[in-house]
């Protein structure tokens, strides 16, 4: 629910056995309402269903069942932690593996990353909102998910749309360059073993770069604002009138992270 709902966990496991990775282990932690699941059949029904997709695509389901406590001033609060149970798990399941990659982006986990790099793991970050800048210094690498292509589907995106990074697809990307009234949109075009190598001046880099120009933004973006990893961009892509390139038209901002 952390600004990735609707995410697809089978571009999830593709993404994790980037560098020719193999997966050891893929665990969901999932929170259960069991008292709510007795009285509300569409959400027994949607749980199950939803469970049953993540155990299809190889995930192991860990359910944290909601619990109910009335705080003091009487209101009644619902929790369904499981960060603990994360810790552990990737501290004693990391003495099998040389990379995790976690989805979260909560601070209290800075410690954890840092055991996991002294036992020689690589521990990698995804996350979409409200991410814990201490957490994304400490991993050896963080990305957005909303840039890696099709993990979050696009909104309002007609069946039969062009592919991902394909000439009037929509995909999503950030500024890194602007510049009085002009700038270059930079997004991933395809997961492959080189997500380090951003300059798309290299043909091998899986990253591509469209020009943009300021009358394509819809929404506002103060004045120093871009350019700015942490804008994240969707717009579509055309031809560029200007040679060979790409161009990115009907620009929003989708997030600021």
């Amino acid at each position: 629910m952390n600004g990735g709902y609707g995410m697809q966990f089978d571009v999830l496991r593709e993404f994790a056995c980037h560098d020719n990775g193999e997966v050891v282990r893929l665990n969901a932690y999932v929170a259960y309402d069991a008292e709510r699941a007795q009285i509300d059949q569409d959400y027994a029904e949607g749980q199950l269903s939803f469970h049953s997709s993540l155990r299809d695509f190889g995930y192991k389901v860990i359910q944290k069942n909601v619990r109910r406590f009335v705080d003091p001033e009487g209101n009644t609060v619902t929790k369904a932690n499981s960060d603990l149970d994360m810790a552990v798990d990737m501290l004693l399941q990391s003495e099998k593996l040389d990379r995790v990659l976690m989805l979260t982006g909560d601070g209290d986990f800075v410690q954890v990353v840092r055991a996991l790099q002294n036992r020689g793991c690589r521990v990698e970050l995804v996350a979409f909102a409200n991410i814990s800048a201490d957490l994304r210094q400490e991993v050896d690498m963080f990305i957005p998910g909303w840039l890696i292509p099709n993990l979050l589907p696009i909104k309002g995106q007609p069946r039969g749309a062009p592919a991902w990074g394909e000439i009037g697809s929509r995909v999503r990307g950030v500024c890194y360059y602007h510049k009085e009234g002009y700038g270059f949109m930079r997004f991933l075009e395809r997961v492959n073993a080189d997500l380090w190598m951003s300059d798309t001046r290299r043909k091998d880099s899986p990253y591509k770069t469209a020009y943009f120009h300021d009358s394509q933004l819809l929404d506002r973006v103060e004045a120093g604002e871009i350019p700015n990893r942490d804008v994240i961009f969707e717009f579509d892509l055309v031809k560029s009138q200007r040679g060979d390139g790409l161009e990115a038209r009907n620009i929003k901002v989708v997030a600021r992270l």
